[in-house]
């Protein structure tokens, strides 16, 4: 049995990824983080796919890891507590708001440890981390770039015996959103499940909109614009449902917003 440490958010791109590994036959120990992200309900997303993904018959170990008590003590408009999350593409200056300081250095810590934890409880069997960075990750994200990867995995490598047995799994390093989510239908396929509930079971909004005890995504900020980008080159509808300040909004209406966003940079 091959085996792999994911960091699954919810979001689009760690859920295709989850879906990935899956579908080329690995165990899977999922971790998700509430470290006080506005967006939490992306963790309630997180278990619902595992739980569908489960209930098919799929092998996945889930665990939240709460970090909530770092939530006073980040400055970024992700937070609870911060500055309203701007709106637009991620092409604009204000999306450095966005940036939660030093969090990928934190999970990545955090992932290693149970990487290696992994092997040591199986025989010390090789272990991947899975990591859903593409080529549409951004400048603005300094701990997106690759070599921040390179220059954490080596003070890995250095800190801890076994490490030898760890290695990263990146097969969208080459891929655009859209190119992620063909081959998230691909993988579906090969689970036997269905693209649309499977999806409907994620969310990409960093603000996303809660009415009458449900959660819908919004199509103004930068996640969801990039998200709603990807599914129009498909040529495929978003199974998430979209809102905004007055409610609830058709798929219509979302597509044609996004467009004027993208016409607009």
């Amino acid at each position: 049995m091959k085996r792999a440490v994911l960091s699954l958010s919810g979001g689009m791109d760690s859920s295709s990824l989850l879906l990935n590994l899956l579908a080329n036959d690995y165990s899977v120990t999922a971790l998700s983080f509430d470290y006080g992200q506005k967006h939490r309900v992306e963790l309630l997303k997180a278990q619902s796919l595992v739980n569908y993904l489960t209930d098919e018959g799929c092998k996945v170990t889930h665990k939240v890891i709460d970090l909530s008590t770092l939530t006073s003590l980040l400055n970024s408009a992700l937070v609870e507590g911060g500055e309203d999350v701007p709106e637009g593409h991620y092409e604009n200056e204000n999306m450095k708001a966005t940036v939660v300081p030093n969090r990928n250095k934190i999970f990545s810590s955090i992932i290693q440890a149970v990487a290696l934890s992994v092997s040591a409880e199986n025989g010390g069997c090789d272990v991947k981390i899975a990591m859903g960075i593409h080529a549409g990750d951004h400048a603005v994200y300094p701990d997106c770039r690759q070599e921040f990867r390179d220059a954490d995995f080596k003070a890995f490598v250095e800190g801890n015996w076994g490490a030898d047995k760890v290695s990263f799994y990146t097969p969208y390093l080459e891929m655009m959103k859209a190119d992620i989510l063909r081959e998230g239908l691909v993988s579906c396929e090969k689970l036997g499940i269905d693209f649309d509930t499977a999806y409907s079971k994620t969310l990409t909004s960093y603000k996303p909109i809660l009415i009458e005890g449900h959660w819908y995504s919004d199509y103004k900020s930068a996640s969801s614009v990039e998200r709603v980008e990807a599914f129009l080159e498909i040529g495929r509808q978003d199974p998430a449902l979209y809102a905004d300040e007055n409610g609830t909004v058709s798929w219509d209406k979302v597509k044609l917003a996004v467009q004027l966003v993208l016409d607009s940079n």
